[in-house]
C-alpha cells in the first residue's frame, strides 16, 4: 500500500456563512509533514468540539472511496475534497476496522471512529442532500489517533495491520453511531478501541 496524499488546511470561510470559518479544504503537499499527536502540523482545525482532539487527530481515506465518489457524482474527487488528512492506495474504507493500525515510515496511527458527514461537509460539497447522500453509501472514512509521531510524505508505503480483536468496521460503527447498545453488541463495542466520546456514551 502507499500514501497517495497528505493533506493540510488552513482556516477559510464557510460557504453560505459569512461569520463562520472551517478547516474543511485541504490541499495535498509534497513536503514531509510532521504528525504529532494532535495531528498534521499546519492543519487548522476550527470546530474542536466535534473534530479533532487526541482519538480524531488524523481522518483518512481510502483511495478506492474517492475513485467510487468520483463515478457516483459524475466529477473529479481529488485528495483534500472530504477534508482528509490521508488518502491510501489500495485501501477500501469498508475493509477498515476500529483498531486497525496504519504504520507510514516512523508513524504508527490507530483507528478509532467513523467520519460522520455535518452540515458543513454538504455546504462543502455544494449539495444540501450530501449528509443523507454520504449516509446512504456507508463507505465512510477513519478518524485515527496517533500511537508513534514522526514525519510522512506522499509516496511513502503504509503497512496496514489488521485488529485482531472483534471487527467493527467502518460501515458496522456507521450504521450504530450514537446508538444504544445492549448486550453481546455493547460489549463488542467496548472491547475494541473505540473513541473516547463515543464509549463514554455508550457507558452512560
Amino acid at each position: 500500500m502507499k500514501l497517495l496524499a497528505v493533506c493540510i488546511g488552513t482556516a477559510r470561510p464557510t460557504p453560505g456563512r459569512k461569520s463562520a470559518r472551517t478547516g474543511i479544504f485541504k490541499e495535498p503537499v509534497d513536503h514531509p509533514v510532521l504528525v504529532g499527536e494532535a495531528g498534521l502540523a499546519g492543519d487548522r482545525i476550527i470546530n474542536r468540539k466535534h473534530h479533532g482532539g487526541p482519538d480524531q487527530a488524523v481522518y483518512l481515506e481510502g483511495a478506492a472511496d474517492l475513485d467510487w465518489w468520483s463515478e457516483e457524482l459524475g466529477r473529479p474527487i481529488p485528495p483534500g475534497t472530504f477534508g482528509e488528512n490521508l488518502v491510501v492506495d489500495g485501501l477500501n474504507n469498508r475493509d477498515m476496522a476500529v483498531g486497525d493500525r496504519f504504520e507510514i515510515g516512523d508513524v504508527l496511527l490507530e483507528v478509532t471512529c467513523a467520519r460522520i458527514p455535518c452540515a458543513t461537509f454538504a455546504l462543502r460539497m455544494d449539495d444540501s442532500a450530501f449528509v443523507k447522500r454520504y449516509f446512504a453509501a456507508a463507505r465512510p472514512g477513519g478518524y485515527l489517533r496517533v500511537i508513534r509521531q514522526g514525519h510522512i510524505r506522499a509516496g511513502d508505503s503504509v503497512n496496514w495491520i489488521a485488529y485482531d480483536g472483534e471487527r467493527i468496521t467502518m460501515p458496522d460503527m456507521f450504521r450504530t453511531y450514537r446508538q444504544k447498545l445492549e448486550g453481546v453488541e455493547l460489549a463488542r463495542y467496548l472491547s475494541a478501541p473505540i473513541h473516547h466520546k463515543l464509549r463514554a456514551f455508550l457507558m452512560s
